[in-house]
């Protein structure tokens, strides 16, 4: 199966941040582009989380660690693991989830 990212209308998921969202029988993805500024509030869920800076600077507070991300840093988030972010600049990330993340759908 092929799938053209530009054919998928982004969501917005929270106010500032909008993915284009494709899941599969295991796995959620999440391509992201976030508003310069806009905030992604503390949550957690079960599925494990990794997720790929493409582009911008993004700030992530995982286990109590504020960390800014750059292109190329991944990290790994852990299942309930509580997490919150900030977009520094204006950023392209890319989130996976296993399993699907049902709230997406």
């Amino acid at each position: 199966m092929q799938i053209e990212l530009s054919s998928i209308i982004p969501k917005e998921i929270v106010p500032g941040c909008y993915a284009k969202l494709i899941h599969t029988q295991n796995m959620s993805f999440a391509f992201w582009t976030i508003e310069k500024g806009a905030t992604i509030p503390v949550h957690h869920h079960m599925n494990e989380q990794v997720m790929q800076v493409l582009k911008g600077e993004f700030e992530l507070t995982l286990n109590k660690s504020t960390k800014i991300y750059k292109p190329g840093s991944l990290v790994i988030i852990p299942p309930n693991l509580p997490h919150y972010g900030k977009a520094i600049t204006a950023c392209e990330l890319l989130d996976v989830f296993s399993p699907v993340r049902e709230d997406y759908k």
